[in-house]
């Protein structure tokens, strides 16, 4: 369909413009700094999307990497699909980012857990014993302190990297099938809401530290596959052009 060609080479030339493919990380570091300067300044109104209840957050953030795969890996199968070798490298390089995503969110949660303590609000007289851990504190209708470093802003800023690396050999001058056309643009919207997401996070959620630390935490990770590990040999090595592409 035309306007789906259209849409899809404005995409593509957005994504090949040298500035935004070079420096396109340190917009989450960006937002996540101003952000946070805006939410201790407290200027920025509330809104439908300063509460966690909002269909974004609930449908989409929460479950983000699961909309990244469930996007991601139709493209890359479909993409490569004369290609069963660049398949298989591709689809490693998906294991990884599943192995690092999970590492870290283990990680986050292990070092509130131990950096934190129950705030109870009980009265004196309703004595028992301490509660020493995130579940038993929160089951208790407490709320537990700890570093919380942002879960959030590490898969929203890893995933929209690695959605950024993995279509870049997508080429408006080859053939493609509607459905590649079809997932393209449904990937570059996934980022757009994950940007918007992020900034949402940035000015009403969380302290400034656990925002840049999560942030961080998810250009290093992109940074050492994509930008160390990848262009070596014995790695799942970088996506490319293919030669040919079938319609």
């Amino acid at each position: 369909m035309a306007g789906t060609a259209v849409l899809v080479a404005k995409l593509v030339g957005l994504w090949k413009t040298a500035f935004i493919r070079n420096h396109f990380h340190w917009l989450f570091l960006c937002i996540s700094v101003l952000g946070s300067i805006l939410k201790y300044v407290d200027v920025v109104p509330k809104t439908y999307f300063s509460e966690s209840t909002n269909i974004l957050n609930v449908y989409f953030v929460e479950i983000s990497w699961g909309w990244t795969l469930l996007l991601l890996g139709p493209f890359l199968f479909f993409f490569y699909k004369k290609d069963k070798y660049i398949i298989f490298q591709r689809l490693i390089s998906l294991m990884v980012a599943t192995i690092i995503w999970y590492a870290c969110t283990e990680t986050f949660n292990y070092i509130e857990e131990i950096t934190g303590t129950c705030d109870e609000s009980a009265p004196m007289e309703d004595f028992h014993e301490p509660y020493t851990t995130k579940v038993s504190c929160r089951k208790a209708g407490f709320l537990w302190h700890g570093f919380d470093i942002s879960g959030h802003c590490f898969i929203l800023a890893y995933s929209a990297l690695i959605i950024k690396e993995e279509i870049a050999p997508m080429d408006v001058k080859k053939p493609h099938s509607i459905l590649i056309d079809v997932l393209f643009i449904s990937l570059n919207a996934i980022v757009m809401i994950w940007i918007w997401m992020f900034i949402c996070t940035s000015v009403y959620f969380h302290d400034l530290l656990h925002k840049v630390f999560g942030t961080l935490c998810g250009i290093l990770c992109w940074y050492l596959t994509y930008k160390v590990w990848y262009p070596k040999p014995f790695s799942p090595g970088l996506p490319r052009k293919i030669k040919k592409q079938s319609v």
